[in-house]
């Protein structure tokens, strides 16, 4: 990477920063709304980019969010998403209904050099990492006080994935 500066973003530029650090990525389209994003996976994780702001050019942006979706069998403690929010940075996990969402936006709003997006790359792969870790020992402890099986899985419509790292990652 170099340290030219990065004050906007398209599709392609963000597919081949993600490629650039081995991720394999797929193009789709949201059918509701018509907007391109980005699909990937890490740790067995699948991810998706979307884009954020949009220029006035309409073809690029200045922001994208990346997020990680896990379906929610069962009942969840609230406290065990709050514990993961008091001890990290940089990104957000929500209980919304039976979806558990881990977030991170990502900004070039000002100018931003490739190294620094890089290493917002490296902050998403890391915190996916320490996530499935996190929610494996939660859940284990959680199942083992309760005699229940574990209340988290990949959401339907991505690839199939658990939190016990049975699953393969893309990368």
């Amino acid at each position: 990477m170099s340290n030219t500066i990065i004050v906007k973003l398209t599709i392609n530029d963000l597919r081949s920063a993600l490629q650039q650090v081995g991720y394999r990525v797929e193009e789709l389209t949201d059918p509701v709304v018509n907007l391109t994003y980005l699909r990937s996976a890490t740790g067995g994780l699948t991810f998706d980019i979307r884009p954020g702001n949009w220029l006035a050019d309409a073809e690029s942006f200045v922001d994208a969010a990346l997020t990680a979706v896990l379906q929610v069998q069962g009942e969840l403690p609230l406290d065990l998403v709050n514990r993961w929010n008091a001890t990290r940075r940089f990104a957000r996990l929500q209980l919304s209904q039976q979806f558990l969402v881990l977030s991170l936006d990502v900004s070039v709003a000002g100018g931003v050099t490739a190294d620094h997006l890089r290493a917002q790359i490296d902050i998403w792969d890391r915190l996916v990492q320490e996530l499935i870790v996190y929610l494996r020992d939660e859940l284990r402890e959680l199942s083992a006080r309760k005699g229940t099986t574990a209340p988290v899985e990949q959401a339907a419509g991505y690839e199939n994935a658990d939190v016990s790292g049975q699953a393969a990652a893309l990368q």
